[in-house]
């Protein structure tokens, strides 16, 4: 398995196209577009990595899966009163859906669904709680205290975020918002904001690979009905308007995020976390989604069989 990740890494350092990096939040604009890493994390407890899978970068919306296992374990299925479980069709950012819905999200990992799930899971806290809740969340799935926000990210994100403050004063003027729109913000731009390397990222992947057991302490953190409709989610709506795509050419259950990482889950195998921050027209990582293209083309691990 080793030889299979160092191949992929060396296959993916000789590519030319690399994709464009998310220049319009200005500090990931900075990210050399070179690096690739890998990371595979197994569910009997090994780790493959190569390439730069010890590098920090901004998780941005691969957060949103983080923040969706919080809300679904403090409010269970009311959560789908706030939003819904439906694949958008359109733009991770985009309006036009919103308008025609009443202001409630098709789903949990575009950006007007993940702010109404802040909102849902502050329950009337101040945003320095929440945002403690979910950085200890991550550090535990992840078995690492290290994690931190990258405060220059969650900076830049908050000086340019009139379109997300778009997305939420929409929602908040159809009642679908209940706390202060700067509030929820702040604390969205701080969750996209966390620093994981590939291997940490990995790591905390891999309670949706083995039932909602948290490896290695076996402590379970969602039932395993829960994991399995994460994952489903995760399938269907974690890539935005290219989640067909991605399930079409890697078959498994993704979620992506603009600072060029990739979390995918392969249910009983593992968790792989890839990280490549050019992304492609859809605002997924390029040589991310090549990568696990590759590894199950030789693993034979997509969901849907060999």
């Amino acid at each position: 398995m080793q030889e299979l990740i160092n191949d992929i890494a060396a296959t993916m350092a000789k590519a030319e196209e690399r994709g464009k990096v998310a220049d319009y939040i200005p500090e990931l604009g900075h990210v050399d577009p070179q690096q690739f890493g890998i990371s595979l994390a197994t569910v009997d407890g090994k780790v493959y990595s190569a390439g730069c899978a010890t590098t920090p970068f901004s998780i941005q919306s691969i957060s949103k899966v983080f923040t969706l296992t919080i809300a679904l374990g403090q409010m269970g299925d009311w959560l789908w009163s706030k939003v819904g479980r439906e694949p958008s069709g359109d733009p991770f950012n985009s309006i036009v859906q919103l308008e025609h819905e009443s202001g409630k999200p098709r789903n949990p990992f575009i950006n007007a669904g993940a702010i109404a799930v802040v909102d849902a899971i502050m329950m009337g806290h101040e945003p320095k709680e929440t945002l403690g809740e979910i950085l200890n969340f991550v550090r535990y799935v992840a078995n690492d205290d290290s994690i931190c926000f990258d405060h220059a990210v969650a900076a830049s994100e908050m000086a340019h975020r009139d379109r997300n403050a778009s997305l939420a004063h929409f929602m908040k003027a159809f009642g679908h918002l209940d706390h202060d729109v700067d509030k929820v913000l702040g604390i969205y731009f701080h969750q996209c904001a966390i620093a994981m390397s590939c291997e940490q990222l990995a790591h905390a992947g891999l309670f949706l690979a083995s039932d909602g057991i948290n490896k290695p302490s076996d402590i379970r953190v969602v039932a395993p009905q829960r994991a399995r409709r994460i994952n489903s989610l995760m399938m269907m709506c974690g890539h935005y308007d290219a989640s067909g795509e991605f399930a079409f050419r890697v078959g498994l259950p993704g979620k992506s995020g603009v600072g060029g990482g990739i979390l995918a889950i392969s249910p009983s195998h593992g968790s792989i976390a890839v990280w490549s921050p050019g992304l492609d027209a859809y605002g997924n990582s390029l040589l991310g989604t090549q990568a696990l293209e590759m590894f199950v083309q030789r693993t034979g691990w997509s969901v849907f069989g060999h």
